[in-house]
């Protein structure tokens, strides 16, 4: 009820109180229409924070779109409070940041010649151009520093009925980078609306080229899928369903999403629960992805150990009962509980019953704590050294076994056995 009443309040403050009022971001536009006439326009917003600007949802970050070339954007902001960065000056993006904003601000531009990943740019000063060769018409509306729309490709009237449309001709779009076949699910996902024949077939006619773009670019489309809220409901649309499996055939297990979304809200899932939940089998499809993608040492790990501790739990009866604190010490009660929210999505024989009692469990059980370290042991006469380290871990074992207790006497005795 309180989240609920919070994210009202934050819906309120936007509606009054639009984030481009914003100080730091008034002077930004005003550094950069300076000495310039008023009638021409030298910086717009545009992309996410308009379009979620429109919707009354969050803005998680800020595009802003210029005439000034990049040497130009560096002048005026050298000697400022914002760092200016060089993040894709080659692209004519400069990044500004301030202890508030990270703000992407980029020279209106014409693609004079693409192969699918990369496009030959030339900068231009005109925004309808401009508009022509982004995406989809949602993500061409722009706004200035007042509040004005400016709207040439009909954006508006597409996000309000929910349409996530190509910019011009489908297939023409989708070969200046093919990675927009991604961005187009990722947007179907969140405004939930249908496709349009000729956007299906370009799409399907195109999914080859997939392979041109690196996988850095398409790990980077795939985490920002898998984090959206709406995700979860992917198997209620065929076609995207269909799509995804084409793109990323390891995710064998979407089916899992419907048990999943039996005991689990949309906006609880981790991205490493998720990756888990898709990729965990019998196949190691987890280990596949993990090297096709390159993926991160903590993902990896992540998944390698859910992978390891769902074959225990699968043999072991007392996993979350006898045994549940021995492996809450060795792990941690949130790896406990992801394991069991892995093994009901994975399981339908796991019921919702055994589910509930073990998370039960799992939270009321304590989580031990080892008191004996090297330290403890050289006090009672031990060296520093390979040794030490050999029989801490023998009576750290036997710490286990014996219900996570251990006398002095007992570890005197362990001790003189291995001196």
């Amino acid at each position: 009820m309180l989240e609920k009443i919070f994210n009202l309040i934050k819906k309120i403050k936007r509606v009054f109180f639009p984030f481009y009022k914003d100080k730091e971001l008034k002077f930004v536009f005003q550094k950069l229409q300076e000495g310039l006439p008023n009638d021409k326009i030298a910086a717009r917003f545009v992309g996410g924070c308009v379009r979620k600007y429109l919707s009354n949802d969050e803005i998680d970050d800020i595009d802003i779109a210029t005439t000034l070339s990049s040497y130009e954007i560096k002048e005026r902001f050298n000697n400022t409070n914002f760092k200016v960065v060089d993040t894709g000056i080659e692209h004519g993006t400069i990044t500004l940041v301030s202890k508030k904003h990270k703000l992407e601000i980029t020279t209106l531009r014409k693609d004079v010649e693409t192969d699918g990943r990369h496009a030959e740019v030339e900068y231009i000063d005109d925004w309808k151009l401009d508009s022509e060769r982004r995406d989809f018409t949602i993500n061409a509306i722009y706004l200035d520093i007042n509040g004005k729309i400016f709207d040439p490709q009909m954006g508006t009237v597409d996000l309000k009925n929910n349409n996530v449309k190509f910019i011009g001709d489908p297939h023409k779009r989708i070969e200046e980078d093919y990675l927009r076949i991604i961005r187009f699910i990722r947007f179907k996902i969140i405004y939930d609306s249908k496709v349009e024949a000729t956007t299906n077939n370009a799409i399907k006619q195109n999914l080859i080229g997939i392979k041109k773009i690196s996988k850095e670019r398409i790990l980077v489309e795939l985490f920002k899928i898998l984090n959206l809220k709406s995700f979860i409901n992917l198997n209620e649309s065929t076609y995207l369903r269909e799509i995804f499996n084409l793109i990323f055939p390891e995710f064998a297990n979407l089916k899992r999403l419907e048990r999943l979304k039996k005991i689990l809200n949309s906006s609880k899932i981790n991205l490493n629960l998720l990756l888990a939940i898709l990729l965990i089998d019998k196949d190691s499809n987890h280990e596949y992805f993990c090297h096709k993608y390159n993926v991160s040492n903590d993902i990896k790990d992540d998944l390698n150990l859910l992978a390891k501790n769902l074959k225990l739990l699968k043999n072991n009866k007392d996993f979350f009962t006898k045994d549940i604190e021995k492996y809450i010490y060795l792990n941690d009660k949130s790896h406990l509980i992801n394991l069991n929210i892995l093994n009901f999505a994975s399981n339908s024989k796991y019921t919702f019953k055994n589910f509930s009692e073990a998370m039960k469990n799992i939270l009321k059980s304590k989580t031990p704590k080892f008191d004996i370290d090297g330290k403890y042991l050289m006090n009672k006469g031990m060296r520093e050294g390979v040794l030490l380290g050999k029989v801490l871990r023998k009576i750290e074992e036997e710490w286990m076994k014996n219900n996570f207790k251990i006398s002095d006497d007992r570890v005197q005795e362990i001790i003189k056995q291995n001196s």
